[in-house]
């Protein structure tokens, strides 16, 4: 596909995108700029189109002078339509601090490391960690593309099989909470569990961290 802006003719087949002037220089040479995004859907190709023409006007506003609206329309294009709340700043920076406590715990192991763990000598050993997240036996965290999974729901002396109180956790607390939640859970303090974590009392006390999970869900549901 083929269209043009200004003085630059784009070319079109994705995932590469062809930037072309119509221009020459002084010794007839024409410059060709080839740019080639690895783009997953057609909707980002032509974001990426429509970011690259805005920049390109706002140059060529630089280089010959344009009317005053003009100018106006290209940047208000490119400007945010509202600014951010400072609370929602406060509340992203929130976020990421507690995902990276999560991810620095040292509680967290891959399906690989699992696989390692247990010994597991099958073809797929990686795969048996995976199917216990689909039988709500075992949950993970999502991060950079990989699932990494709490390693205090294994058990250590049945070769680092899940507990058997995860599965009844993990059902009460994904009816109103993410993987991503329930890790905050399992790493909080509580005072129904005497001032400690949930996950500290998997092994020793399963049934009070069954009670203290759906006490948690109960509040949630009603405020």
């Amino acid at each position: 596909m083929t269209f043009s802006t200004g003085t630059f003719g784009f070319v079109r087949e994705p995932p590469m995108i062809e930037i072309e002037t119509t221009s020459q220089d002084p010794e007839g040479s024409r410059h060709k700029i080839v740019i080639t995004v690895d783009a997953k859907s057609r909707d980002l190709v032509d974001a990426y189109l429509c970011s690259v023409d805005m920049l390109t006007q706002a140059f060529c506003a630089h280089l010959h002078p344009l009317p005053a609206d003009t100018i106006a329309s290209i940047v208000a294009l490119m400007v945010p339509k509202q600014p951010v709340p400072s609370t929602l700043l406060r509340e992203a920076r929130m976020l990421a601090q507690a995902k990276t406590e999560i991810l620095q715990s040292n509680d967290w192991v891959t399906a690989n490391e699992i696989a390692h763990l247990a010994q597991y000598s099958s073809r797929n050993p990686s795969s048996q960690p995976h199917k216990w997240k689909r039988d709500n036996r075992l949950f993970a965290i999502r991060h950079n593309d990989c699932d990494y999974f709490p390693v205090y729901g294994l058990d250590k002396d049945a070769a680092y099989r899940p507990l058997p109180a995860m599965r009844e956790v993990i059902k009460i607390l994904a009816t109103k909470k993410s993987s991503w939640g329930m890790a905050y859970w399992f790493a909080s303090v509580s005072s129904l569990l005497g001032g400690k974590r949930p996950q500290d009392l998997l092994v020793t006390d399963p049934q009070r961290v069954i009670e203290a999970a759906t006490d948690e869900v109960a509040g949630i549901t009603h405020g």
